[in-house]
């Protein structure tokens, strides 16, 4: 991949994370419907990192505890974490991110290679463009306009998302939990230091692979990116999004969500088809000593989906009000046919950031909500011509205190063109 193209591809993630839900056509909701729960299989075949003790049992016989969901029981000290996994678990996250890595791990020595040398440098430039251009402004926007959440420690629901931590952790840095969901595969990461100097540079390129076909569009190409993360799943992309935001990565657990919203501890390799597949990543920003929890789940959040996996809206229930984050969802909650998702939305939430392609603002009742607007609102791109909400222009045309945006975000991604809401619930914490 040329420099350009690359830093081109990684300039372009403003907010275009779009998850492998169809846009709302018939056809396109049938394939959503058919929820790819299934773990991918990466094209190496050594020991992934993150095996299970026991490889023998695809379920422990012991459930993972998620009863009383708050930022008391979700952040843990640091003692409880194997510091040597940890450490492990890191340097291959800043490995597939292009940054250094702990010189006493033998991971080190694969930094030596010339293919790897590239990739850094292709990865730092970029970075720090999208840095400069984009991620600065979004979190000097989220430290004036969501304040009072952000000294909270509330958890982030985030459906539709793909494997969008990056935009999540940039407006909301301090959650005790982010639960992200998609259609996307959970997929592995292999041990980078048992692969061959040719399966190193194809990992690479799946990387890059994957960033170019995530950020480089600024709307869902299903085809494209149904086959491009068939091969690896999300996971890779997360590992580069923990380590470019500096967090350490302290555990990773292969999970499974049952019909009663309890969590098994999976191996790798499961395909239990009763189980919502997903994986649990805890990790620690830079500096602190509590960490946080990126829970990922693979499934179908359609009303058909959601009635055949009734274990999904209970776990999302047991979590403290949730502040609801949407972007770039393909307006699928504007369709009866996931109103089940943007009833559970509304009824759990007491705040929800969002860009236009969320929930319709006509839903909010606003004797229940406050609405404050952001950026501007003309209409929907071509794609999506058929969700214009009307209203929603009348609210930007008549109101000339909107202040603008000086960053992009969701599908109309260039800059003076998205636009913002945040709803608060009456009584609840006001920016």
């Amino acid at each position: 991949m040329k420099s350009s193209k690359f830093l081109s591809v990684m300039l372009a993630a403003i907010g275009l994370f779009v998850s492998l839900q169809s846009c709302a056509t018939k056809n396109e909701a049938q394939v959503a419907s058919k929820g790819d729960t299934t773990i991918a299989k990466s094209p190496e075949s050594p020991k992934s990192i993150e095996s299970p003790e026991s490889p023998k049992s695809t379920v422990n016989s012991k459930s993972i505890k998620t009863s009383n969901q708050t930022s008391e029981t979700s952040q843990t000290s640091l003692a409880n974490f194997d510091a040597k996994k940890s450490e492990r678990l890191t340097d291959s996250a800043k490995f597939l991110a292009g940054m250094k890595v702990n010189d006493t791990q033998a991971i080190a020595q694969l930094t030596k290679s010339g293919s790897w040398k590239q990739h850094a440098a292709f990865f730092d430039k970029a970075w720090a463009n999208l840095e400069a251009q984009q991620l600065s402004k979004v979190r000097k926007w989220a430290g004036k306009e969501l304040t009072p959440i952000n000294q909270t420690s509330k958890p982030i629901f985030y459906p539709f998302s793909g494997p969008d931590f990056l935009y999540a952790y940039s407006f909301f840095p301090n959650a005790s939990d982010y639960v992200l969901v998609g259609l996307e595969p959970v997929g592995k990461v292999p041990d980078l230091d048992k692969l061959s100097d040719s399966q190193v540079k194809t990992k690479l390129r799946e990387v890059n692979g994957s960033m170019d076909a995530i950020l480089g569009f600024s709307f869902f190409r299903t085809k494209a990116m149904k086959v491009d993360l068939e091969k690896q799943g999300v996971l890779p992309i997360l590992y580069v999004f923990m380590a470019r935001t500096n967090n350490r990565i302290l555990d990773v657990q292969y999970i499974g969500l049952d019909k009663d919203a309890n969590l098994q501890k999976l191996n790798n390799s499961s395909q239990d088809k009763s189980l919502i597949s997903g994986v649990k990543i805890s990790f620690v920003q830079e500096g602190k000593s509590q960490s946080q929890t990126l829970y990922y789940f693979s499934t179908d959040l359609s009303n058909s989906g959601l009635k055949k996996t009734p274990g999904f809206n209970k776990f999302v229930k047991k979590f403290d009000a949730p502040v609801t984050y949407l972007k770039a969802a393909s307006y699928l909650m504007y369709n009866k046919s996931f109103s089940s998702m943007r009833n559970l939305i509304l009824a759990q939430s007491n705040n929800l950031l969002q860009d236009d392609s969320g929930i319709p603002v006509k839903y909010f009742d606003q004797k229940k909500w406050d609405l404050a607007f952001y950026g501007t609102y003309t209409k929907p791109i071509d794609l999506f011509s058929k969700r214009y909400q009307p209203d929603l222009r009348k609210i930007y045309t008549s109101n000339k205190k909107i202040e603008p945006l000086n960053f992009g975000i969701g599908y109309k991604y260039r800059l003076n063109q998205s636009n913002l809401m945040l709803a608060i619930a009456e009584g609840k914490s006001k920016p």
